[in-house]
């Protein structure tokens, strides 16, 4: 019985954060852990640039940071396939065909472009085309290496939709040839998207309010007092909301029964630290230092990983070089399986 093939990745616009450690990552290494999966996993740079096509060098950059990040919360390139997705001209070309799949209207409907598109201040003088079609080349990412899952966020469900409508328009003109996908999605909710430090309910980059993986002890605790609370819990003593707060959202998604034995004793699980701030008579000021001793915890042997990782950057572009080549054969030969059942298959 063949494995499940997974494909997931991210854009290399940045350090990754705790947004996307608890939303994709922890899971891709448990996925990739279990033996039960082939995973591909893609640094997006050519996705990135087509809303940062005016600085590449960022993009460049960016590229070595993330398979830091990648090696450091334990995906594995022994077990995992990490890829480049420029280096694999296949994808490009699987798109191109594509796009006589897809019409104008339907990607206009497609409910994470058009909230991205709003979401993007650059884009005032209109939409880059490449930024309008990504959805076509997700799909080719998707049916290159034969993915039947794809882990998404609830707001990326959208994208996948996308991608099995082209694989059922596709199989239905040309014969059985492309895969179709299935997403997963995080059984925990609040693990789906965590929101920023700032209460926004979008954690990101450009938005200056998230904790990244890198960060330095110092900095994680200075953004965790920082961190917005319940508006309404002016005294120690008035009751609180534990909903819509991200200090208790974090919790929810990070605090473990260790961590209250060790930092936090007289609370046997979140349940209990959550009534107690709900009734009032315990401050934000005490749950922040239990989070950052949880977020500590958790986030210090993630560090050190990727510090050392960091000391031979060269042998790192070569893990890269390796996993590429190893994706650029197998989207070699899905291509070939769509140029002959489209009859593009001349020279055999």
């Amino acid at each position: 019985m063949s494995k499940d093939i997974i494909l997931t990745g991210d854009r290399p616009t940045g350090n990754l954060h705790i947004g996307h450690y608890v939303g994709s990552l922890r899971r891709r290494v448990e996925l990739q852990n279990s033996g039960k999966y082939e995973s591909f996993i893609m640094i997006a740079d050519a996705q990135a640039l087509t809303d940062n096509a005016d600085n590449p060098q960022k993009v460049h950059e960016n590229v070595l940071q993330v398979a830091l990040d990648y090696l450091a919360v334990g995906i594995d390139p022994a077990k995992s396939t990490i890829f480049i997705q420029s280096e694999i001209a296949e994808l490009t070309e699987l798109t191109f065909y594509y796009m006589n799949l897809v019409t104008v209207a339907r990607l206009q409907r497609n409910p994470t472009v058009k909230t991205e598109i709003a979401q993007k201040e650059r884009f005032r003088d209109g939409t880059p085309v490449g930024f309008f079609t990504y959805p076509i080349s997700q799909a080719a990412d998707i049916t290159a290496f034969n993915a039947t899952i794809v882990p998404v966020g609830e707001d990326q469900l959208p994208m996948i939709e996308q991608t099995q409508e082209i694989v059922h328009k596709f199989n239905s003109l040309y014969g059985e040839t492309l895969t179709m996908p299935k997403a997963s999605v995080p059984e925990l909710s609040a693990a789906g998207r965590l929101p920023g430090i700032d209460g926004n309910s979008k954690m990101g980059k450009s938005l200056n309010n998230a904790i990244y993986l890198n960060d330095s002890a110092d900095e994680i605790a200075a953004k965790i007092k920082t961190m917005f609370t319940d508006p309404t819990h002016l005294r120690v003593e008035d009751p609180g909301h534990t909903e819509n707060n991200p200090v208790f959202i974090y919790l929810s998604v990070f605090a473990k029964p260790e961590h209250f034995a060790e930092f936090l004793p007289e609370y046997k699980n979140y349940g209990e630290l959550a009534a107690h701030y709900e009734r009032g008579g315990l401050g934000d000021v005490k749950v922040k230092k239990f989070l950052n001793d949880v977020l500590q915890s958790t986030l210090a042997p993630i560090r050190a990983r990727r510090e050392e990782f960091a000391k031979d950057p060269a042998a790192v572009m070569e893990m890269l070089r390796a996993g590429t080549a190893r994706a650029r054969a197998v989207a070699a030969a899905t291509t070939a399986r769509v140029k002959k059942a489209m009859g593009l298959n001349y020279f055999e």
